[in-house]
């Protein structure tokens, strides 16, 4: 059964209708005919306000056409149909926006006076409409000016209807049961389109204040801040408030901006880009914004609470974009403006970011998160900021005047200024990945040029505010060289290492990147040049030559074009070999471990040592921790020391060296990081160490860890220094591979109750002397795991292992537990390692005597080591290289 209520809300929706109607072809129709050609800006924009507002007008007709299809359902079929079926109730929000879209689309023309600029061509036939007007809506007067008539006439009909609404749905809701399904629906209706009425209200008011105030401008300032979404909030002239220290003449405060007014001046705020932060006293707030601070100030202390409170939530509504429903400040979101905020804003002020535009995230008025930096000669920045300046990590884009590239910078920022790691891409193809200070390359870094360059360079060392200084390697692609040692201002100064393609090693001081004084100079047969060089490295004046034989050359040498050196001097031929492994050492500057900043709470709980090995690991394999940033710039340069160019076999001890040196400063280096976190946490300090504890630290703790960043140059080294042995090595295994197992054995003196013959498994076609490979496999298959690690003590512990399994074998085959003498060990282990055929086995050798850690010195590990190397020295003699077998067994029947 139908209610009354839903009677007349059916009336009320035909008389809207037909009232939409008649407004339609009385009025806009007419103010869209009557605009005159579209020439003038503000003509135009009428024009399009008022288009807007047709569109509008179009589509609120349309709604209310549904309503009373709705309507006229429910009172036709009231069994059939229910009341939720009722487009009011059903869709009230949707109904709710198309009334909102005409007020806004209402208030624009309001704001612009587009109504009275539209209809001034045709006034006398608006005086001819006033009577029809009147008769058709409530409301127009018969005096005043067309433009107040035509304001009544597209206003009154829609605030009658919005009041209509509300009291019919109150009416209806009271008619409902509480415990009705429908009564929510109709109750949630009711106070939409009540607030609808106050917003109705504040809208017009708004629109009016608004249009009123363009006329007391003028035309310059009219044209700068006059548009038609644009509302005016307060102005200074109604509510009298005093700004410092702009001294502003007048303050306007609109929806999306608050406006200072100085005689021609005009200084313009973006609200969503204001912060509000009140005073100390009721007399005062304060503004902040980009570039300015300002305070409001009033005697009226309720004035100023008007100006703040208007302002703030301005701000608010500024900040979700949307106008605030039913009326100012009383949006769903919180009444207070956040403090961390999302805008753009172009700087003016003069600065480094004069004319730049920044769009990230603010807080308190300064740019401070994630944002983007742009100024108009195309530099960009993308990345972190802190308190209106760069600051974390950060890419900026630098554009090059004279081509089309780019300088790309891709680094961590400190307060405006590259600081900390970078990587640069510069637009000549050169790339520097290092540290910087304060803009400028400062500490560890790398610079390379382009293979195309036209000198292609890599310099890997130290800087100082941009330029190289301390250590340093250079490599130069075109002359076939590189530096190793001291820089000065971007110059090789002090004691440096010069090594050649072609083998050359050369040892001297150099001063403002020339040779000064006498040097050492190492050819790659051995021979050894002392005295003073030229830039291409040949010997002149007084100076010493020391050949491969041990002979000597003392006198006095020149060079001349085409007929090679020349000299007058003493041939010494009782001379002793000098040591080459003396020659070509570097000085390098011990690094100093300061005192580190950052807490690092997972050594202190870590310090037994197998916690603390794992912590270690973790550590430098992390390249971001400290420990791990450090073993990184200690690799690098490792690597541009004695990769490439630098591969020259009389570099080998220093290298060895060096190794061990980096794996004592990583040491000093935790151990400072260690003593900085114990204090911060007030505990007592660890005592120092001696040099013993130091030293069975270092080579059992942190020298396995680091040797795999640093292996495969230091390994190369040992493969070049020890290549004619290794030679020799490879010619005798070659040779013994040949041997069956029985010969072989009896070759090297076995005694024959130790021979694992039950081992050998025969078909009836086989004999013993066609079997290999056979005997002491799983010692054979042991020892050649040696190469599968990097660490001198697993190769050792692999070694005990071979020995443990030859000792298990001999076992086996007497039938008890048997230990062998070293007679007996070394014949054997020769066997085991002609059939194991290690590679390079000198260069692992000698890598496992340099390397191992000095608490097995005089043990186990280094009489198994010392049996290894007696086994290498053995299979290089020439009796095991011989290409027929020994003589001594041409009496022997084979087996």
């Amino acid at each position: 059964m139908c209610r009354p209520e839903e009677a007349a809300l059916l009336r009320l929706e035909e008389v809207f209708s037909a009232t939409l109607a008649r407004i339609n072809s009385l009025v806009l129709q007419p103010l869209l005919e009557a605009a005159p050609e579209a020439s003038d800006p503000w003509v135009r924009e009428c024009l399009q306000l008022l288009q807007q507002l047709h569109r509008s007008s179009q589509q609120l007709w349309d709604v209310t056409e549904e309503s009373l299809h709705s309507l006229r359902e429910r009172l036709r079929h009231p069994e059939a149909v229910g009341l939720e079926s009722l487009l009011l109730l059903q869709s009230a929000d949707r109904v709710l926006q198309v009334h909102l879209e005409y007020i806004e689309s209402y208030t624009c023309c309001v704001a612009v006076q587009a109504f009275q600029k539209a209809a001034k061509r045709r006034s006398e036939y608006w005086r001819g409409q006033r009577k029809v007007l009147r008769q058709v809506l409530l409301g127009v007067s018969s005096e005043g000016s067309v433009g107040t008539a035509l304001l009544q006439a597209l206003r009154q009909p829609l605030a009658h209807h919005v009041q209509q609404y509300v009291l019919l749905l109150l009416s209806l809701g009271d008619t409902i049961g509480e415990c009705h399904p429908t009564r929510e629906l109709v109750i949630h209706a009711a106070g939409l389109f009540g607030d609808l009425q106050s917003f109705m209200r504040q809208e017009l008011d708004q629109a009016m204040a608004t249009q009123a105030l363009w006329p007391t401008l003028s035309s310059r300032l009219r044209d700068v801040l006059c548009t038609p979404a644009r509302r005016l909030l307060q102005d200074s002239q109604d509510v009298p408030v005093t700004v410092t220290p702009l001294r502003a003449e007048r303050v306007l405060l609109f929806d999306d901006a608050l406006v200072l007014l100085q005689g021609h001046n005009i200084h313009t705020f973006d609200l969503k880009l204001v912060w509000v932060e009140p005073g100390q006293d009721r007399c005062t707030f304060h503004l902040l914004t980009p570039e300015e601070e300002f305070s409001f100030c009033s005697k009226d202390p309720q004035g100023l609470v008007v100006w703040q409170w208007k302002v703030t939530q301005a701000v608010c509504q500024a900040l979700r974009g949307k106008k605030d429903f039913p009326v100012l400040g009383a949006g769903l979101e919180p009444s207070e403006p956040p403090t961390c905020r999302c805008g753009a804003y172009t700087f003016r002020a003069e600065g480094r970011f004069c004319q730049a535009t920044y769009e990230g995230e603010w807080y308190w008025g300064r740019p401070h998160g994630k944002g983007t930096l742009k100024w108009p000669d195309g530099r960009n920045h993308v990345g972190d900021f802190c308190q209106g300046l760069e600051h974390g990590f950060g890419i900026r884009l630098v554009p090059q005047a004279s081509e089309d590239k780019f300088d790309c910078y891709k680094c961590h920022w400190w307060e405006g200024s590259m600081c900390g790691y970078g990587i640069c891409e510069y637009s000549t193809s050169e790339v520097y990945k290092g540290y910087f200070q304060e803009g400028l390359r400062h500490g560890f870094g790398v610079l390379e040029s382009a293979p195309q360059a036209p000198r292609p360079l890599r310099y890997t060392g130290h800087w100082e505010r941009g330029q190289r200084s301390g250590y340093g390697v250079e490599e130069d692609s075109n002359r076939g060289e590189r530096y190793i040692g001291m820089w000065q201002t971007d110059q090789r100064h002090g004691p440096g290492v010069m090594v050649t393609q072609a083998g050359v090693c050369y040892q001297g001081t150099f001063q403002a990147d020339k040779m000064v004084g006498p040097g050492i100079l190492l050819s790659d047969d051995d021979s050894l040049y002392e005295g003073t060089f030229t830039r291409d490295l040949t010997l002149v004046g007084k100076g010493k030559v020391t050949f491969p034989n041990g002979f000597t050359l003392e006198g006095s040498f020149s060079s001349v074009s085409g007929r090679g050196l020349h000299t007058q001097g003493v041939l010494d031929t009782a001379a002793l070999l000098p040591d080459p492994s003396s020659t070509c050492k570097r000085t390098c500057p011990e690094d100093q471990v300061g005192r580190m900043e950052d807490l690092l709470e997972e050594l202190v709980q870590h310090r037994e040592p197998k916690a603390l090995q794992q912590c270690l690991r973790k550590a430098l394999s992390n390249s971001l921790h400290p420990l791990g940033k450090l073993l990184r710039m200690l690799m690098l340069t490792f690597q541009a020391t004695y990769a490439g160019i630098g591969a020259n076999k009389h570099l080998q001890g220093l290298a060895q060296e060096e190794v061990k040196q980096h794996a004592q400063e990583l040491w000093a280096a935790y151990r400072g990081l260690l003593q900085v976190a114990l204090q911060r946490k007030g505990q007592a300090p660890e005592e120092d160490e001696d040099a013993e504890t130091r030293d069975l630290r270092v080579h059992g703790l942190v020298l396995p860890l680091v040797l795999p960043s640093f292996y495969s140059e230091l390994f190369t080294l040992y493969l070049l220094l020890h290549e004619r042995e290794d030679s020799l090595y490879s010619q005798g295994i070659v040779h013994l591979s040949l041997f069956p197992d029985a010969r072989l054995l009896e070759f090297l003196d076995v005694q024959k109750h130790l021979w694992p013959l039950k081992d050998l498994t025969l078909t009836t076609n086989q004999r013993y002397s066609l079997v290999r490979d056979k005997c002491f496999l799983s010692a054979t298959e042991c020892l050649q795991k040696m190469i599968t690690t990097v660490d001198p003590r697993e190769k050792l512990e692999v070694l005990e292992r071979t020995y443990g399994e030859i000792e298990a074998t001999v076992s086996r085959v007497l039938g008890r537990e048997h230990k062998l003498p070293m007679d007996d060990l070394l014949p054997l282990l020769i066997y085991v390692v002609s059939r194991a055929q290690i590679q390079h086995l000198g260069a692992e050798i000698h890598l496992i005597r340099d390397m191992m850690d000095p608490l097995h010195t005089g043990g186990l590990y280094d009489f198994l080591l010392t049996a290894l190397e007696s086994c290498y020295e053995h299979i290089q003699k020439e009796d095991m290289r011989l290409h027929r077998l020994p003589s001594r067994w041409s009496s022997r029947e084979p087996w």
